[in-house]
């Protein structure tokens, strides 16, 4: 296969599947990971693509991938993630949980728990945890957004502030090699400034895809967690800046 023939090739898998990694474009084609990343720089330079750490994608800073496209996207690492976060969660604890199909999947894995009250802008989320008769499931006020079930606004805001929860627990868009996590939506940022300001313990979900990549609005800087939790070790910069900041870091 040619080189020209091999890189349309991956232009037609990310466009597929939003992000590819250069393991699974190794393993695809059959040739080296220097041979793939060269690929992926050149059709990065094209503007074809959009480079992340570990692989690439097709997404703007402005507009995020459809709800279900993320839904399936790097869904065995959110599994992985979501076993492994849910065991610091003790039965009776109360929590935050927010938007995104990262924590969709950790409510999913929060079904073995007991006595949980949880407080949700993510109508996914109050659906999944409504099924426990022992968990008590708040869902916030505010307007639906309709591409993805989640609950934002001003009203939303409000209702969070008058909770102060043991956990919050986080799924974010991008995180910048400056330690800024970032959103599309500066609605939903600012429950997200919410959830963080009345939570005992900050709880970041990022599988490694999120790491480097682009997002307009700046929601708060990974120095404000507690815990990160994600599927391979971060690049040097932002490691840099949660070992300053003694924030426990979770590779699963």
């Amino acid at each position: 296969m040619s080189q020209s023939q091999r890189q349309h090739q991956i232009l037609e898998l990310i466009q597929h599947k939003g992000f590819v990694s250069i393991d699974e474009l190794v393993e695809h084609f059959k040739v080296t990971p220097q041979t793939i990343r060269r690929d992926l720089n050149q059709l990065a330079d094209a503007d074809k693509i959009r480079r992340h750490h570990g692989g690439a994608g097709v997404e703007s800073s402005t507009v995020n991938a459809s709800y279900q496209s993320r839904k399936i996207m790097n869904l065995a690492a959110k599994e992985r993630i979501a076993a492994e976060l849910v065991k610091m969660i003790p039965d009776g604890a109360a929590l935050f949980i927010n938007i995104g199909t990262t924590t969709e999947t950790i409510a999913k894995a929060l079904l073995n728990h007991r006595d949980l009250k949880v407080v949700t802008n993510n109508i996914h989320v109050a659906s999944i945890l409504s099924a426990k008769e022992d968990f008590t499931v708040i869902i916030a006020a505010g307007e639906v957004r309709h591409r993805d079930g989640g609950i934002i606004g001003e009203a939303t805001c409000d209702f969070i502030s008058q909770f102060q929860m043991d956990y919050g627990i986080i799924g974010i868009s991008g995180i910048s090699l400056d330690g800024s996590l970032l959103d599309f939506d500066y609605r939903e940022v600012k429950v997200a400034q919410a959830i963080i300001e009345h939570s005992r313990h900050v709880i970041l979900a990022a599988d490694h895809t999120k790491f480097g990549r682009s997002a307009m609005v700046k929601q708060a800087n990974i120095s404000q967690v507690s815990h990160l939790f994600t599927d391979e070790a971060p690049p040097a910069e932002i490691a840099e800046i949660l070992d300053a900041n003694n924030i426990s870091t979770h590779v699963v």
